[in-house]
């Protein structure tokens, strides 16, 4: 994250072993690299919780980025996070990251809940989470992107019928 804060995707694809795309050093991605690490640094044990490159097939295209906004809090509700790469938009590479971040919940003993925020402008993110159990439990103001909708799942469905797609 630090080399793709400074914007030097070389040394980030090498540390990462992935080629990466100009996708990741934008200004929204560069504020993303800095959020996290400040997260980190307050608390390395933060970093397993962290967003990851995304990485479709077995050349390791990397598509975009997913993860939790940090460990899960002491309710034992995790936020998860996705963006997909223009190029790569409208391929289900989004649903399968969500696919891929509630199982990973699912996994976690102390995680009982997955939330995710969405803008009410974001019709692709809303329809990437239509089909998982999502409910809608209120809205928030986000600094960084105003208002959002609130939507929660449980991490483990009580009716295995209820499991995600």
């Amino acid at each position: 994250m630090s080399a793709l804060l400074d914007g030097d995707l070389s040394e980030a694809g090498r540390v990462a072993g992935v080629s990466l795309t100009e996708y990741f050093v934008t200004g929204r991605a560069r504020w993303l690299w800095r959020y996290r690490l400040d997260q980190m640094a307050a608390d390395p044990g933060q970093a397993r919780w962290m967003v990851r490159q995304a990485i479709v097939g077995d050349n390791g295209l990397v598509v975009g980025h997913a993860g939790f906004h940090g460990p899960p809090d002491e309710t034992g509700t995790v936020e998860i996070g996705y963006s997909v790469a223009p190029d790569f938009r409208r391929q289900g590479y989004a649903r399968s990251a969500l696919v891929e971040l509630v199982r990973r919940a699912a996994a976690e003993a102390t995680v009982t809940t997955v939330r995710a925020t969405i803008s009410p402008d974001n019709v692709a993110s809303l329809a990437t989470i239509s089909g998982f159990g999502f409910v809608e439990v209120g809205e928030q103001w986000d600094e960084e992107d105003g208002r959002e909708l609130v939507f929660e799942v449980p991490a483990r469905p009580r009716d295995p019928g209820e499991a995600c797609r």
